[in-house]
């Protein structure tokens, strides 16, 4: 099997990554509509250099997960939980779809309500935090139907294509998520 069911939804699973999906991270980390949405444009991805990322996460025991339909066992996405502080009870999440004929589906949604459980009752964590960048509202709008809040921007520290953008700050605490 390809692939483990660690955390559940109805139409996705969360998955630990595996070194196998080395050639589909490159291609989606070496395309532009994927990296935009994550601040990764300017960076050279090489089999090597993601071979290397995924051992590192698969080897550290790294809280990053392939997104994986339930249907047909298709890796669709990555989303992880970063800059953990247990003492604090915070983290960091991100996320990305990798092709288009995934997004604006709801898989982005269902993977960030499946992270958010785990770190509310698997982690004991109490507030989560992301970045977003102003450009994204598509991915804005997901993450206030979540229940997100914004708390901040860094304004015009983003430029791309030209253009500054802000970085928005959100977060959503335990209490607020189980409402």
């Amino acid at each position: 099997m390809k692939y483990f069911k660690k955390i559940e939804g109805s139409r996705i699973y969360l998955s630990p990554m595996n070194i196998d999906d080395l050639e589909i991270y490159t291609k989606w980390l070496n395309d532009c509509n994927v990296t935009n949405g994550i601040h990764g444009t300017h960076k050279m991805i090489n089999l090597e250099t993601e071979k290397e990322y995924l051992n590192k996460c698969l080897s550290n025991g790294e809280y990053q997960f392939a997104i994986v339909k339930k249907e047909n066992d298709e890796l669709i996405g990555n989303c992880g939980i970063d800059d953990i502080s247990f003492r604090d009870q915070n983290g960091v999440i991100g996320l990305f779809i990798g092709e288009e004929e995934n997004r604006n589906k709801g898989y982005g949604k269902e993977a960030i309500d499946l992270l958010l459980e785990y770190c509310f009752n698997y982690l004991n964590l109490n507030n989560i935090m992301l970045k977003v960048f102003s450009f994204n509202e598509r991915a804005i709008k997901c993450y206030k139907k979540v229940g997100f809040k914004e708390i901040g921007r860094r304004r015009k520290c983003c430029y791309l294509n030209g253009k500054f953008y802000d970085d928005v700050y959100m977060d959503i605490l335990k209490e607020e998520y189980f409402k």
